[in-house]
């Protein structure tokens, strides 16, 4: 949970700094834009842009605590991307 209160604060910072430099109009800019970098930061950490014999590789290659730590961090990262995400869909509508 830790890490959902870090990308709810990232996400509200991004949107008062959005609207101070571009204007409400903008808003949503910024934390669009860090959901975008935490989202595609945890889909090349889960391996799911790499194909099917690089992913049997990196399985063969890799130990279980490099692997479990590799899990984590995405998962890190997807919580941190969804607030931003979120906020920036509701700035955007509104």
């Amino acid at each position: 949970m830790k890490y959902i209160g870090i990308g709810t604060i990232l996400s509200i910072l991004g949107v008062i700094c959005a609207i101070l430099i571009w204007g409400t109009e903008e808003a949503h800019l910024l934390s669009g834009l860090l959901g975008g970098i935490f989202i595609v930061s945890a889909m090349l950490l889960s391996g799911a842009i790499a194909s099917g014999d690089r992913m049997r590789a990196n399985f063969a290659t890799e130990t279980n605590e490099d692997r479990s730590e590799r899990n984590l961090l995405m998962n890190n990262a997807l919580l941190l991307a969804i607030p931003n995400i979120i906020v920036a869909i509701f700035a955007y509508y509104l």
